[in-house]
């Protein structure tokens, strides 16, 4: 159908991965009107030239009062690839989050299910220069011209014209007949196809194949195939076998003659084909695997259960090594059991590789895996298996909770305290642990909650009685909780103890450990060589060019490197400022330490778990699988290693710096050091050896340090939630972030003191901070500027002061001076 044929049809209301906030109305062509269903992609024209992905929302017979509706292009799906209730899940993350639903649908589907379009414009093949009755305009003329010799895209005949609406000219030209309008549609998701080898059912019979053997008699090598191929597939005994036949790369495994092959397909005797197969490999369930439960832990499960029957969400508060995966297992294996879906949340991929691969012994090919570092095709895959029920059970980080699920019964939110749950660019900027709360309630779903360290608003929302709660306060087996010792740096530094930034006491116990064969994990929540460097002459520090942040040092690129854009310049012969040569880095980062190691201990592998060290797909797996195997001795790391990883032969864990923890400049600080060093800390002795852990400090008498070495976690929480009520920050209220963001200092600083002004005037509700620069107040080239807005937990009035706060957004980006400006909304920032 040409696009610009019109008929008497059916609408349809399309969700179009733009940030609008609402859905277009597009007519349905009659060839489609028995077709089209809520929940399809169909491909649209948006505006003059682009042309989107989008998907159904809704079916009527309405037309748009606004504008007059054009058709769907093409319909992409036989059947719906969103659920109704992925639908409702989505109004409510756009609603909270002060997000648009196009910009969440851009978030859930993965790429694969996004296509890639492009009009394109061809000359008619039956257009005749000669014989045409039609007159044509220059620009007309000038085109078709073109397209005598290519087929051009819409953004090319905007360039070859210099036009930028082309509707017209392509409308007359279609009626002319000159041209035609196709759309180039490469759908990015692609099946895996594998070539497979087949006999031709001529040769199907015992008597057939003995004549085919005799035939083959003088070429040896082709009878080797043949017999290879029957060794594999018993075609005699069973016929129904031949029809799938094997795979060709399976067949050419044996050094076989991949010549002596084609010759056979190109005599009739085999046939080739092609069949789609899964990414993943088709394991069959386990052997019934069953866990054993301690006493403690059947009774934690138990209590799971019990408490499931009065409320929908439980906290289990676990310490770590008391073997909070082997209660998951329990409750999932009962979960399917029941015929429920069943979704495990996990922060990091870091946390999934040890944990994977236990699951997938246990659960075998019920169960399927989620994350980004999956390619898009096995993404797709993933979503069509849950989509088609293959999966029962899914393990995934925060974007798994945009899985089509259709019987969801269970989510665990694993480790639930973890800050990796909350999205920050782009939007929306949801966090997975409180929206996997509100798609439990879509699917009357139960949600467990799992950690060490619950956040101060899980364990608060325990003791309102609005969540569950189950503690397990004893470790698995015989294991018990390791011993932390407080290592003095003023005292070792006075006493000139200490080895570089390592304390005596650090280095004498890493000695020990290694002396009986033990593991060692150094912690240090900073990456790259060396925070900065700094001439010793003048005390010039090299500056980010976009960003108001120093340059990190990268030894291993030996470069200047910024954590924010990713600006880099290389290492300075001399100070750009004095031209001393005397520059020295400062502070240490974990390429540093992993160095400082090396040096101490030249006999013992040290390998780094960072960022840096774990881009590739499987870099992960590499550098745990070569720590399990003893092959690694000591494992420097950020807060990767803090993420549920259990070792046999872990003794010891240093923290490097717990004071940067504890002095960022952040209402959680001590949350999240708390968290941080208790989580590391559990790494420590995890079977029946009692480990240790150095926490290096210049202040041994903070409070917060005091409940972790008592691992403390109540007395902590009190401590904390006292200060949080003081000051008026969560749980005792809701925070929403606004962050203005211009090239032009002035005018940021200009819109967010109107901002704020219009915000505290509109609104009775709400506590209105700022504006005030951030920490970092320059990031990309933009200078940013933060307003804070505090409101009372449980305010009703909170989606009418969302609903305010946009519309004055909106009002002040309508303003010319401030069209350029950015503002992003980060409702319960991290």
């Amino acid at each position: 159908m040409s696009l610009f044929e019109q008929t008497d049809t059916l609408f349809v209301e399309v969700l179009l991965p733009v940030p609008i906030h609402k859905l277009f109305t597009y007519r349905v062509p009659q060839s489609l009107q028995e077709s089209v269903q809520v929940g399809q992609r169909v491909i649209v024209q948006f505006g003059e030239r682009k042309i989107l992905t989008g998907v159904i929302g809704k079916l009527h017979n309405q037309p748009p009062k606004e504008y007059e509706a054009k058709y769907i292009l093409e319909l992409l799906d036989e059947e719906p690839v969103l659920t109704p209730i992925q639908f409702k899940f989505f109004e409510w993350l756009a609603a909270y989050y002060c997000c648009t639903p196009g910009e969440v649908l851009n978030a859930a589907l993965p790429a694969g299910l996004k296509l890639s379009s492009e009009s394109v414009v061809q000359l008619h093949p039956a257009f005749d220069w000669n014989s045409t009755l039609f007159e044509f305009s220059d620009k007309e003329e000038m085109l078709l011209k073109k397209l005598a010799q290519e087929s051009l895209s819409y953004t090319d005949i905007t360039k070859l014209l210099g036009v930028k609406h082309l509707h017209s000219i392509l409308k007359s030209l279609v009626k002319k007949e000159a041209i035609i309008l196709f759309e180039e549609v490469k759908d990015k998701y692609k099946p895996k196809v594998e070539r497979r080898i087949r006999l031709t059912n001529n040769f199907l019979s015992s008597t057939q194949l003995e004549q085919l053997f005799e035939q083959l008699a003088s070429k040896p090598k082709q009878e080797e195939v043949l017999l290879k191929y029957l060794q594999e597939i018993p075609v005699i005994k069973q016929v129904d076998s031949n029809t799938h036949g094997i795979s060709r790369s399976h067949l050419l495994k044996s050094d076989l003659s991949e010549s002596s092959l084609n010759t056979l397909i190109k005599n009739g005797v085999f046939e080739e084909f092609e069949k789609i197969i899964s990414r993943f490999s088709e394991d069959a369930l386990a052997d019934s695997q069953t866990i054993t439960l301690s006493e403690d832990q059947r009774q934690a499960a138990n209590q799971i259960l019990a408490q499931f029957e009065s409320t929908s969400t439980v906290l289990l508060h676990g310490i770590t090594g008391s073997g909070k995966t082997e209660i998951y297992i329990e409750l999932i294996q009962k979960a399917i059991a029941g015929g429920s879906q069943v979704l495990l949340l996990l922060p990091e991929i870091a946390l999934t590789t040890q944990i994977v691969q236990r699951l997938k012994r246990i659960f075998g090919s019920a169960m399927g895996v989620y994350h980004s570092r999956f390619s898009d095709n096995e993404r797709v895959e993933v979503w069509k298996n849950i989509h088609g029920g293959q999966f029962k059970f899914i393990v995934g980080v925060r974007s798994a909770i945009f899985l089509p699920f259709e019987n969801l019964g269970l989510i665990i939110v694993d480790e639930e305290h973890d800050s990796s749950y909350k999205q920050q660019e782009p939007a929306p900027r949801y966090h997975a642990r409180d929206s996997a709360l509100m798609l439990s309630q879509l699917h009357h779903a139960k949600v467990l909650l799992g950690s060490a360290t619950p956040s101060i608003e899980t364990f608060f929302q325990t003791q309102q009685k609005k969540f569950g709660l189950v503690t397990l306060n004893k470790r698995y087996a015989l294991a018990q909780l390791p011993t932390l010792a407080i290592a003095n740096l003023q005292t070792d530094q006075q006493q000139k103890k200490n080895k570089g930034e390592f304390s005596s006491l650090l280095i004498s116990k890493i000695e020990k450990a290694l002396a009986n064969d033990e593991q060692v994990i150094i912690f240090q929540n900073r990456r790259g060589y060396s925070p900065t460097i700094s001439c010793e002459d003048c005390h010039w520090i090299p500056k980010c060019v976009n960003c108001a942040v120093s340059l990190t040092y990268h030894q291993y690129r030996n470069a200047l490197v910024c954590h924010y854009c990713g600006y880099k310049e290389s290492m300075p012969e001399q100070c750009p400022t004095c031209t001393s040569t005397r520059i020295k880095t400062v502070g240490y980062g974990t390429e540093k330490l992993e160095e400082e190691l090396k040096l101490h201990f030249p006999e013992v592998a040290v390998q780094r778990m960072d960022l840096d060290t774990t881009r590739s797909k499987s870099s992960y797996e590499t550098i745990i699988e070569q720590f399990e195997k003893g092959e690694t001795k000591i494992l420097v790391g950020t807060q990767m290693v803090t993420k549920g990883l259990d070792f046999d032969k872990v003794s010891l864990v240093g923290i490097f710096n717990a004071d940067r923890m504890l002095h960022f400049p952040d209402f959680r600080s001590y949350e999240r050091a708390f968290q941080l060093i208790t989580q590391v800390s559990g790494r420590a002795g995890r079977r029946d050896k009692q480990g240790e852990v150095v926490i290096q400090t210049s202040q041994p008498e903070h409070p917060i340090l005091n409940f972790v070495v008592q691992h403390d976690y109540l007395n902590f929480y009190q401590a904390e939630l006292n200060e949080r009520q003081q000051h008026a920050y969560p749980p005792f209220t809701r925070l929403i972030e606004i962050t203005l963001k211009h090239i032009d200092k002035k005018i940021c600083k200009t819109a967010s003191t109107i901002l704020a002004e219009k915000i505290t005037s509109a609104l009775s509700d709400g506590r209105v901070l700022g504006p005030g620069e951030p920490m970092i107040s320059k990031i990309r080239n933009q200078y940013l500027m933060n307003i804070l807005i505090k409101v009372a937990r449980g305010n009703q009035s909170l989606p009418a002061i969302k609903h305010e706060l946009l519309k004055e957004i909106d009002k002040l980006q309508k303003e010319k001076d401030f069209r350029a400006l950015r503002i992003v909304i980060d409702v319960d920032p991290a």
